[in-house]
C-alpha cells in the first residue's frame, strides 16, 4: 500500500528550522512594544499563526488578549495595541478608524502594526492620507515560509493568484524571490534552477539579485535542483476532480494549514474534531497518495492487524502483561483512533462521491481530456447547470471543456453562456469576463490569425520589447493548445489497456489512468533531460518564458528537487511528484503560494470576489 522508496533515496532537509526562526522574529517584534498589550490578528493569519507561536508563547511576551481583526469599534481597554495583518489596504484603513476614534474620544494609546510577509508602500500612503502616520509605528514579519508537512511548504497567500494572474499585480513577485532566497541562504547553495512562465521568471530575477546584493557562505548543499512553475502554465490539473484520498478530503472538507475539521458524520460523536493531516500519522501517511478505490481495503487491513495486536494480551502473564501496556498499548489506542477517523471520513467521501452523478461527472471528464464524444459532454453540462447542481461545478466544466478544446465554439459559448447566466444570475457576467481575460473560458476566434501572427512576432523580435509584444498579442488569443500539448507529452495513456490502480505504472493513477498532469510531466521531462533542450516546441506552445541556470558544479544534494508552484498547487500534484520520487530516486520539496483545487480556483476568479 504505501510505496517503499528506493534505498538509495536521499533524506529530506529539516524545515523546522524555518518555523524556529518565524517565531524568534515575531517575538523580538512583539517585544519592541514592551509592556500588556492586546494583539489583533487578522483571520486568514490565525491558522498559520497557531502553527508558529500558540497562544501560550504570546501570553509569555506579554500579550494580554487576543482579537480577529473584525472590521468594527474595537472594544479593548488596554493602551497598547498591537495588529498582525497582511498589506491590504482595507484592513489599514480600518485602523486608521480605530486611532482616528481615539483620538477624538482623547484616548491616548500606543499603536503597532506589523505586516507581514512585508509592507508594500500603498499601506504606508493610506496611513499617510489619514493624517495617522506618525501616531503609528511599523514592522515587518518576514514570515514567508510555513511547513505543512515533511515536503510541503506553504506561503499561505491565496491571493498571489488572482493578484498576479488577473489584475497583473505584481507585488507578490519580490516576495516569491524572498522565499527562494530564504531557502537558498538556510539550504543552498543550489545547483540548477529551471523555470517556465512568466511570473517564475521574475521571481527567478528578483531572487537572483537579492542573492548578488547579500554574501555567500560556502556550506553543505541540502537542495540540489530548483523548479519554479506558474499555474496558468497548466490549468487543466486543478480543473479535474481529485481521486486520491488526501485531495478528497481537502475537496470535501477543506484542508486549511494542515488540518482538517472532522464533523460529527465522521467522528461518530455530536463533537467535530480538528486533526492535523502529516506524516505523523501513521495511518493518513500510508493513504493519503492512493487513488480512493484502494483506501477501503487497506483500512479493513489495518483494522484487522490492530484486532491481532490486541487479541496478543491473552494468555499473558503478569510481567509480560505489564511491558505490553507501557510499550504498546498506547500506540495501538492512538493507531485506533485515527484508523476509525479515516474510516469515518472514507464512508462519508463514499456516500459523497461514489454516486452515480459523481462516475457520469468523470466519464465526462475523461473524455474531455481524450476529445472524445464533445457533444454528449456539452449535453452534460447543460444539463448540470440547467438542473442549477453547483454553480462552481459548473464553471469548472466550462472552463474543462474550453482548455481541452482550445476554446468553444461561437455558438456553443453563447448558448452555453446564456444557459448559465439565466441559471445563476446575470450578475456573473463580470466572472465572464474574467475568465476570459485567463483564457479559461473563451470562443474560438475564426481563422486563428492572431495566433500566427503572435508567433511570428515571437520568432521575428527577442529584445525585451518583443516580450511585450509577445504577451500584447497572448491576452488576446490566449490559447490553451492543450490538445497538441498532449500529443507531444503524451498526457493521456491509450485507453484500451486496463489500468490497474493498485499498481501504478504512471503518474496517471492519480486520475484513474486518464491523465499525467502537465506540471508534473513538464518537470519530470526537464529533470530527465537536465534542461529544455528537446523540449522547444512545448515551450512554444506555453509560450515560452522558460528558463534554465546552473550555478555550480553537481552537488550531492542534486537528488534533493525543490519545486515551487506560483499561484498554488493541489495535492494530486503533490502525489504525482511524491510518485515520480519513488520510481526515480529523487525526493521532491513542494513549496507553494497555497494549496489550491478545483473549487479554490473558480472561487477565487467570480466576480463578487473580495
Amino acid at each position: 500500500m504505501a510505496h517503499s522508496a528506493r534505498r538509495d533515496s536521499p533524506e529530506l532537509p529539516d524545515f523546522s528550522l524555518l518555523k524556529r526562526l518565524a517565531r524568534d522574529q515575531l517575538i523580538y517584534l512583539l517585544e519592541q512594544l514592551p509592556g500588556k498589550k492586546d494583539l489583533f490578528i487578522e483571520a486568514d493569519l490565525m491558522s498559520p499563526l497557531d502553527r508558529i507561536a500558540n497562544v501560550s508563547t504570546l501570553k509569555q511576551h506579554e500579550v494580554d488578549k487576543l482579537y480577529k481583526v473584525e472590521y468594527k469599534p474595537v472594544i479593548s481597554t488596554s493602551d497598547q495595541l498591537c495588529f498582525l495583518i497582511r498589506p491590504r489596504i482595507q484592513t489599514v484603513k480600518w485602523i486608521c478608524d480605530v486611532v482616528n476614534a481615539d483620538k477624538a474620544a482623547g484616548k491616548f494609546r500606543r499603536y503597532k502594526l506589523i505586516f507581514t510577509p512585508q509592507k508594500f508602500y500603498a499601506c504606508e500612503a493610506v496611513l499617510e492620507e489619514q493624517g495617522i502616520f506618525g501616531d503609528v509605528t511599523t514592522d515587518e514579519w518576514a514570515f514567508y515560509l510555513l511547513p505543512l508537512d515533511d515536503d510541503i511548504i506553504s506561503l499561505e497567500l491565496p491571493e498571489f493568484f488572482r493578484d498576479n494572474f488577473l489584475a497583473g499585480d505584481q507585488r507578490w513577485v519580490r516576495t516569491a524571490g524572498s522565499t527562494l532566497h530564504l531557502l537558498h541562504s538556510i539550504y543552498g547553495p543550489f545547483s540548477k534552477i529551471y523555470g517556465i512562465g512568466r511570473c517564475s521568471k521574475m521571481a527567478y530575477e528578483s531572487w537572483r539579485e537579492q542573492v548578488e546584493e547579500g554574501e555567500t557562505k560556502a556550506r553543505q548543499a541540502e537542495i540540489g535542483n530548483v523548479f519554479l512553475i506558474d499555474r496558468d502554465v497548466d490549468f487543466v490539473t486543478p480543473l479535474c476532480s481529485q481521486v486520491v484520498y488526501e485531495g478528497l478530503v481537502d475537496d470535501i472538507f477543506r484542508i486549511k494549514c494542515g488540518c482538517v475539521e472532522f464533523g460529527p458524520d465522521v467522528t461518530s460523536s455530536d463533537k467535530s474534531m480538528k486533526v492535523m493531516l502529516n506524516s505523523q500519522d501513521k495511518v493518513f501517511n500510508e493513504i493519503r497518495n492512493e487513488h480512493f478505490s484502494n483506501v477501503f481495503g487497506f483500512l479493513s487491513q489495518k483494522a484487522r492487524n490492530l484486532q491481532t495486536a490486541y487479541d496478543k494480551r491473552r494468555g499473558m502473564d503478569i510481567k509480560q502483561m505489564k511491558t505490553f501496556v507501557s510499550e504498546e498499548l498506547k500506540g495501538l489506542k492512538q493507531e485506533h483512533r485515527l484508523l476509525s477517523l479515516h474510516i469515518g471520513a472514507s464512508e462519508s467521501i463514499m456516500k459523497k462521491k461514489t454516486k452515480q452523478d459523481f462516475q457520469e461527472l468523470l466519464k465526462t471528464e475523461h473524455s474531455l481530456l481524450e476529445g472524445f464524444e464533445i457533444r454528449e459532454c456539452i449535453s452534460f453540462i447543460e444539463e448540470h447547470i440547467n438542473r442549477q447542481v453547483s454553480m462552481i461545478e459548473s464553471l469548472r466544466l466550462l472552463c474543462l471543456l474550453s482548455i481541452t478544446e482550445n476554446g468553444l465554439l461561437p455558438k456553443d459559448y453563447r448558448s452555453l453562456k446564456a444557459q448559465y447566466l439565466q441559471s445563476y444570475g446575470v450578475d456573473h457576467l463580470l466572472t465572464f469576463a474574467n475568465l476570459r481575460q485567463l483564457g479559461l473560458l473563451v470562443e474560438q476566434q475564426p481563422g486563428e490569425t492572431l495566433t500566427v501572427m503572435e508567433s511570428k512576432v515571437g520568432k521575428l523580435v527577442n529584445d525585451k520589447t518583443a516580450g511585450k509584444l509577445t504577451d500584447a498579442f497572448s491576452s488576446l488569443a490566449k490559447k490553451s493548445n492543450f490538445r497538441a500539448l498532449s500529443k507531444k507529452l503524451n498526457l493521456v495513456p491509450k485507453s484500451d489497456e486496463e489500468y490497474d490502480l493498485r499498481v501504478p505504472r504512471d503518474m496517471a493513477y492519480i486520475f484513474s489512468g486518464a491523465y499525467i498532469p502537465l506540471s508534473c510531466k513538464l518537470i519530470e521531462q526537464v529533470l530527465e533531460r537536465d534542461g529544455w533542450t528537446g523540449l522547444e516546441e512545448v515551450t512554444r506552445l506555453l509560450n515560452g518564458h522558460e528558463f534554465a541556470h546552473s550555478d555550480r558544479a553537481k552537488n550531492d544534494a542534486q537528488r534533493i528537487v525543490l519545486v515551487m508552484f506560483l499561484g498554488g498547487c493541489t495535492f494530486s500534484e503533490i502525489s504525482a511528484l511524491r510518485f515520480l520520487g519513488r520510481e526515480r530516486g529523487y525526493k521532491f520539496i513542494v513549496v507553494t503560494t497555497a494549496i489550491t483545487n478545483s473549487s479554490r480556483l473558480i472561487e477565487a476568479l467570480l466576480d463578487n470576489h473580495v
